[in-house]
Formats: structure tokens, sequence, C-alpha cells
């Protein structure tokens, strides 16, 4: 079996305390730099599956580092997570104008941290199935305004709703929802990743209704997610 390689960028001790969270996971080989450019030479080398990297750091700052990878064409494809101390809003944009796939605000949760390795590894390493499953789902984009519907197929990775209520795509949602056998509910947050309108349905196999593609998911939920799935046999949707 392939390690999955998992570079950490930090210029302090940060990730130290996290290297016990990716240790204890497994499958993972990791690296380390303390620099921009100790990480861009690594990246090159190295090609990791995932970058987790500070936003400050000593020499080159991390966006503009993320900024270079993405605007390679070998490397673009690296997910690359940049972390934030959440004080600053323009940390956020230049985050964002340089590409990055998700920010983490510190301080960070290791469960946190790995459910997002999780998914950003899944997703970069094959395409995940989701699975026949109709639950009722409360979501909206606030707590005030959750709306029902009910899942088509589910996966650890998002979930489909049946339903002709449509937010446009990339709306950030919040999302409820209890599994079968399940006291607790599932509460994360989401976004819509493709709508399947009656205009324009992109998958005529399914219904009309929003794709959306869980952000922030626990370590637990998705492991109730991904147990829910295996003791009830659900069958695969491509």
């Amino acid at each position: 079996m392939n390690m999955r390689k998992i570079l950490l960028v930090s210029d302090v001790q940060l990730f130290l305390e996290q290297e016990k969270t990716f240790s204890d996971a497994g499958d993972y080989t990791l690296l380390r730099a303390g620099s921009g450019t100790e990480a861009l030479e690594i990246v090159s080398n190295e090609r990791p599956d995932l970058v987790f990297m500070e936003i400050s750091l000593p020499d080159i700052s991390g966006d503009k580092c993320c900024y270079t990878m993405k605007a390679d064409e070998g490397l673009g494809e690296i997910p690359v997570i940049m972390i934030t101390d959440g004080v600053d809003a323009e940390d956020f944009e230049r985050c964002l104008q340089a590409g990055c796939d998700d920010i983490i605000i510190k301080p960070i949760n290791r469960h946190y941290l790995l459910a997002i390795a999780h998914k950003f590894l899944n997703i970069r390493h094959r395409k995940t199935p989701r699975f026949v499953a109709q639950l009722r789902v409360h979501y909206g984009v606030d707590q005030e305004s959750l709306r029902t519907g009910y899942s088509v197929n589910l996966s650890t990775g998002g979930i489909f709703i049946e339903t002709e209520d449509f937010l446009a795509v990339d709306t950030p949602l919040i999302l409820e929802f209890i599994l079968p056998k399940k006291d607790n509910a599932i509460r994360t947050q989401g976004r819509i990743a493709w709508i399947n309108h009656p205009e324009l349905k992109i998958k005529p196999n399914l219904p009309i209704g929003i794709g959306v593609q869980f952000l922030g998911t626990s370590l637990d939920d998705t492991e109730d997610i991904s147990q829910y799935i295996k003791n009830e046999a659900l069958m695969p949707f491509w």
C-alpha cells in the first residue's frame, strides 16, 4: 500500500502536537517545512498528496506559496489547506485569492484536521460513490430558516437532496439529519456543489435537487455515516 504524503508547513512548533494525529491514523507519511522556500522545494521534489500551510512564514508567505503552486501545471491539483489565526479578515481574502482549497482557523482541533485530510485525500485519489439512502434532512443558510427535504443518496463526503427549492451553487449550508438507530443528529456544514435543475439535468437518472458537499464534518460523524453505509449494505450510486 502506498503511503500518502502530507506536508505540514509552519515556522513554529505548531504541528508537533498534530504528529500523533496522523501517526495514529496510519496510512500517511509526514513531511515538514519551516519556510515557504523549503515548502516549494519539497512540493516540487516529493509531490505530496495534501498540504497544510500557515499563512505567516518567515520568507515567502503561505498565500504566495499557494499561489505559486496553483499556477504551476504540474502542482496545481495538489490540495492546499491554509491555516490562519482568524483575526485579520484580510488573511481570508489573501487565502482565497491564492486559490487554496480550504481554510482552517487556529486553534486546531485534531479530529477536524483528520476529517479534512480524509475528505481531500478521498477526493484526490478516487471518485467516491454515494449510496442510496432516504433520510429526512433539515438544511438552510442559518438555524432560523431551515428547510426540510429528503436525501436520495449519501456518502461520507456529501449528500443529494431532492428539492425544487433551489439555492445558488457555492451557497454555504447548515445541515441536520438523523441516521437510523442513532439518537443524536448529525449537524454539519456544507456547500451546494451542483444543481440538478429541471431545465438542465446534469444527472438524468437523479430527480430534481441539489448536491451538497460536506465541510467540517467531525471525525465521529464521518465514522457514523461510514458505519451506517456498511451496516445497512447500501447499494452504491455512482
